[in-house]
């Protein structure tokens, strides 16, 4: 008996102690990931891209509603597709189980290379832009300070992911808080300023007057523009097996954020327009802080520290969140295997983390980044439409598969309308800029049939390979993480069933 006892305690003492991702996620911190990533800049950048492709105040209303309503069609395939398939990696991770390798490895390649450091670089120069506002205030910060004032924002929330996931997740509970408040606080003093009469620019005689001729390609544009600042709404599905029972949280945790995102981000815009013209908010490059000096006055201070702590959260959950991507692409094989080993004792992926937080800098040291918003939502919209398209697929050649959420089939259909249109106007409208964005994602081909397909290499080159690997096993500390087998039981099962 005592030895049955034994046994039975050894089995559960080394599963507590087996060394993988630490499931800490619950609820609320699901919730403040997707909150925390889709809040960062993108609301106090996009707004002006918004209102100059649309041409008035009206239209442009009714592109962040509509952009937050395509954001909540795609989050429910998404979370059909989470519970499907519970595996950590996102779009990467279910395209490449549905499409196969090529497929996976090209969103891969192009996440890594372009899309995730020029966005965490992008939060990165506003965060610190908007730090250092209040001592240059009749002139720009200058170039060298927001570049290292950014930089050590990357290197120090990058040391906090290494530490810790609980640290991490805390930051981003906090500052989710934080964010929300400090939008809390330009809404209620918009509605303020519209009970006392202020609120011409929203009157529809005036909000549809537009300053150009709207245009199918312009409106895209638009919509390109708002799903900068919608982007990451599918942020939760890259940290799966962290999450506590991801069947029921992931589902969940979508649904509460991305209603309340999309009336923050409607009702922020609302509260610009009763203050300032749509020719003032175009001329501004910092709209909360003109929407702070017209109406605070001497507290005025308040907004750029708020934007600041908003895109202070957002950095850090992109480094969580984009970081996993690493992680999951080096298990499956398409990028060195060190990129998948977690610290032996924290249970973070530090090879993964510094290998985002390096490419990062290297953008930030590359030039201006607002310039590319256009290019990289392109991207976005073009591995949200890729997935979605995966999940019809995989409805028609594996009808069994267990799904415990499974979403009407006019959801999916809807948001791959909206998409085709969306993505071949933008081409049109837009040649160069999405034509780049291509050819970077199709320059990942090669390398995928090189580095990862081509299987009988010369020798020396495994060696170098090992040799890098065990170096930086015992700089970092890190060793391969053990899978949970029950969290993939399901989808193994139907795959034998199928």
């Amino acid at each position: 008996m005592e030895d049955k006892e034994k046994k039975k305690k050894d089995k559960n003492s080394s599963k507590d102690d087996r060394v993988t991702l630490k499931k800490e996620i619950g609820l609320l911190s699901a919730c403040a990931i997707i909150i925390g990533n889709i809040i960062g800049s993108g609301i106090f950048i996009s707004p002006k891209g918004v209102l100059e492709h649309a041409g008035s105040v009206g239209l442009s209303l009714i592109v962040w509603v509509c952009g937050g309503g395509i954001c909540a069609l795609g989050s429910m395939c998404y979370a059909e597709l989470g519970v499907t398939i519970p595996k950590s990696g996102g779009d990467y991770s279910y395209v490449t189980e549905i499409f196969g390798g090529l497929v996976g490895f090209l969103l891969l390649w192009s996440a890594v290379l372009i899309m995730y450091p020029t966005t965490l670089a992008v939060i990165a120069l506003t965060f610190s832009n908007y730090v250092l506002q209040p001592a240059f205030q009749n002139c720009l910060p200058p170039y060298i300070a927001t570049r290292l004032l950014a930089t050590i924002c990357i290197l120090f929330l990058t040391w906090v992911n290494c530490s810790s996931v609980r640290w991490a997740t805390r930051i981003q509970d906090v500052f989710t808080v934080g964010k929300l408040l400090a939008l809390a606080l330009i809404i209620v003093v918009g509605l303020v300023q519209i009970c006392r009469g202020h609120y011409d620019a929203l009157r529809p005689s005036v909000a549809f007057e537009f300053s150009q001729d709207p245009s199918v390609g312009q409106i895209a544009l638009a919509f390109l523009q708002a799903s900068f600042a919608y982007s990451g709404w599918n942020f939760l599905n890259y940290v799966t097996e962290e999450v506590v029972e991801p069947r029921k949280n992931l589902p969940r945790a979508i649904y509460i954020s991305i209603p309340l995102v999309t009336l923050v981000y409607t009702m922020t815009n609302i509260a610009y327009f009763s203050s300032m013209t749509p020719e003032e908010l175009l001329a501004s490059n910092a709209v909360a802080v003109t929407f702070g000096e017209k109406l605070l006055g001497m507290f005025s201070w308040v907004m750029p520290i708020s934007v600041a702590l908003s895109t202070f959260g957002g950095i850090n959950g992109y480094l969580f969140t984009s970081s996993r991507l690493c992680f999951s692409g080096a298990r499956e094989g398409h990028l060195p295997y060190l990129l998948a080993m977690i610290h032996l004792k924290n249970c973070t992926p530090i090879p993964a983390l510094l290998v985002c937080c390096i490419a990062t800098i290297v953008i930030l040291c590359i030039g201006e980044m607002h310039n590319l918003i256009n290019y990289v939502s392109f991207i976005n919209y073009l591995s949200y439409g890729v997935t979605i398209a995966g999940l019809l697929y995989l409805r028609k050649k594996r009808p069994n598969l267990a799904r415990p959420i499974k979403v009407n089939m006019l959801i999916p259909i809807t948001y791959m309308i909206f998409w085709a249109v969306l993505l071949c106007f933008s081409l049109y409208s837009e040649p160069v800029v999405c034509g780049l964005g291509m050819v970077i994602m199709l320059t990942g081909v090669p390398v995928y049939f090189v580095g990862v397909q081509w299987k009988d290499k010369p020798k020396w080159i495994y060696r170098v390979v090992e040799r890098v690997t065990y170096m930086g096993q015992k700089v970092c500390y890190v060793v391969f993480p053990q899978e949970d087998p029950s969290e993939t039981e399901p989808l193994t099962a139907s795959k034998a069933n199928d």
